[in-house]
């Protein structure tokens, strides 16, 4: 029986050799290559996408005194009797009163504009301790639109001559001033609202040993107007004030660093 060891084992390098072996070794390095480098690139994009979910939503705020630009006074009065022509008249003589203590005060004469007139008829009384005719009751609105708010006020501080001139002002006749040029503060306002939440975000962030980076979403509330000093509206001339605060928050999400 011949010994085996004394065959010579094929030589290793004969295999690659062969045709079919280099072409499949030249092939799988770049394969292999091509998975060092993608298996690099996803744990360095999961690193960080993982940094970017890291995020804080804080809000801003801002808020700026503004004097209102618009005045709107709206003056109710009326006049009952058993006389539809007689009820009427009364009207008509307030109306005059009214235009002319306007007038008197520097207003121009179309300031003041009719804004409304009904007329009710009351059904007459038989009764045993009453009789009452048939009356008519005139109710008549006028309105003054200004933007001369000084004069405005003016006006409201002096509406008792109105009184002393026999118009009788019912309830409603109130005055109400507007600020009407929202769209020129809004960029503005808008911008220090989000430096005020960056503000915010930025102390988090020093809290946490952390940096404030790009903003990932923001939602701008609504603006409000308010009285400045905290006047409620109402009734009666002098209820309302032009002085006024606006108030806006937004609500911004930053991420971290």
């Amino acid at each position: 029986m011949r010994d085996r060891s004394d065959n010579p084992a094929p030589a290793a390098s004969g295999f690659w050799r062969h045709p079919q072996a280099q072409i499949a070794l030249a092939a799988s390095v770049p394969l292999a290559l091509g998975l060092i480098v993608g298996g690099y690139m996803l744990g360095d994009g999961l690193t960080r996408a993982k940094a970017y979910e890291r995020s804080v939503t804080v809000r801003g705020l801002a808020e700026r005194d503004v004097t209102a630009d618009l005045a709107t006074w709206t003056l109710s009065y009326s006049a009952t009797s058993p006389d539809f022509a007689a009820a009427q008249a009364s009207v008509d003589s307030d109306t005059n009163a009214i235009r002319a203590f306007f007038k008197g005060l520097g207003f121009a004469d179309d300031a003041v504009q009719p804004t409304g007139v009904n007329v009710t008829r009351n059904e007459p009384v038989y009764g045993a301790n009453e009789t009452r005719p048939a009356t008519f009751t005139v109710r008549q609105r006028v309105a003054l639109r200004t933007h001369d708010i000084v004069r405005a006020q003016q006006a409201v501080r002096r509406q008792f001559d109105l009184i002393r001139r026999g118009v009788m002002l019912e309830e409603g006749s109130g005055i109400a001033y507007a600020f009407t040029k929202l769209n020129d503060i809004k960029p503005a306002m808008v911008a220090e609202a989000t430096r005020d939440a960056r503000a915010s975000a930025q102390q988090f962030a020093n809290d946490s040993d952390t940096g404030v980076g790009a903003i990932k979403s923001a939602t701008q509330g609504y603006f409000e107007v308010t009285s400045r000093d905290g006047d409620s509206g109402g009734s009666w001339g002098a209820a309302d004030t032009p002085f006024k605060k606006v108030r806006v928050v937004t609500t911004v999400e930053f991420s971290l660093r």
